[in-house]
């Protein structure tokens, strides 16, 4: 994982996480990446300064309070609001995605494997007219779609792959 610094084009900087730079750049690309303040998908990183830990210093003892043995109090840094890892467009997404297949499973019959078979038999008559859902290969479903058989893909829940 890796923690990017990012600024919007209004000014709005944040922090994400992310599994790699390329999956950044890949989601950054899509117009997933968005500014927890405003929205924008207009979305760069900041420089950053890389965390190196050294070693060529000595351990010292933690130091006392601050005001403690003549130290300097040192003021707090102002508390910032939470940054939501999920914008609310994604939340928003994926509520429909959820949704959708919700309807799909409730209203369909899950044939498996087996869906391109079924599929066909229906479409030309061999079996009764009914919604199903199942697997397919992609190069059935190119089949499919060839023959002229109305087929959609369904997506996987969003929070299958979390």
């Amino acid at each position: 994982m890796i923690r990017f610094t990012l600024v919007c084009d209004s000014g709005h900087d944040f922090e994400s996480w992310f599994p790699s730079g390329s999956a950044y750049d890949e989601q950054a690309a899509r117009g997933l990446v968005t500014c927890p303040f405003c929205n924008s998908a207009k979305v760069t990183k900041a420089p950053m300064a890389p965390a190196v830990a050294r070693t060529d210093r000595e351990r010292r003892p933690a130091a006392g309070p601050p005001g403690a043995a003549g130290l300097p109090a040192v003021p707090s840094p102002p508390p910032t609001a939470p940054v939501p890892m999920i914008a609310e467009p994604e939340r928003r997404l994926r509520a429909l995605l959820n949704a959708m297949r919700e309807q799909v499973v409730a209203s369909a019959e899950h044939v498996g494997d087996r869906f391109a078979e079924e599929a066909r038999a229906i479409h030309y008559g061999d079996a009764e007219g009914r919604p199903i859902y199942g697997e397919a290969t992609l190069n059935e479903a190119q089949e499919l779609a060839e023959e002229g058989i109305p087929v959609m893909p369904l997506p996987p829940a969003p929070d299958d792959r979390h």
